[in-house]
């Protein structure tokens, strides 16, 4: 990475460093997220978990209700601050929390997804390409993040499966 990218919780207990670009930035508007994060959407920049080095404290992993499989929200000890998620125990995979980054503007969505959910009052940008649900993952990721990817989660050559990543976070139909 170009530039030195860094975050923490809001008490400071908690540092991190993001040693490589995130593969690809999501902004969920899933009720789920809307729910645990209390906001209209929430920004997850995934990465692997090799990629994000603690330069102080350790959060803890505090599971959270889901229909659809096990997701641990990674939060500081001592103020509750949400820095990562796991979900669908990928422990090789982080989706960091946007908004915990020192510039969290240096990150923007690639993708909104479960727009079904979405606010009504939120106008979405013409250029992000936005998804009702999920979307094939092979057609979208840039294909040097499709190859981390594969590599974080143990598979050697191919294009990461668009129902691996889709299971990974998938909320539930309604």
């Amino acid at each position: 990475m170009a530039k030195k990218v860094t975050g923490r919780c809001a008490c400071g207990s908690i540092r991190y460093q993001l040693l490589d670009k995130p593969m690809f930035v999501h902004c969920c508007h899933c009720d789920d997220c809307q729910r645990l994060t209390g906001s209209a959407f929430v920004l997850n920049a995934i990465i692997e978990t090799q990629a994000v080095k603690l330069l102080r404290g350790t959060p803890v992993a505090v599971p959270v209700p889901r229909e659809n499989g096990p997701h641990d929200i990674y939060r500081c000890p001592t103020c509750q601050t949400a820095i990562w998620s796991d979900y669908g125990n990928k422990p090789n995979i982080r989706f960091v929390r946007v908004g915990t980054l020192d510039k969290p503007g240096a990150l923007k969505p690639d993708v909104h997804i479960y727009t079904r959910w979405k606010v009504k009052w939120l106008t979405l940008p013409k250029r992000t390409p936005s998804f009702r649900d999920y979307y094939n993952t092979s057609k979208l990721w840039p294909k040097n993040s499709l190859k981390r990817l594969n590599a974080a989660l143990g598979r050697k050559g191919g294009s990461a499966s668009p129902k691996t990543m889709a299971k990974t976070i998938r909320r539930r139909r309604r």
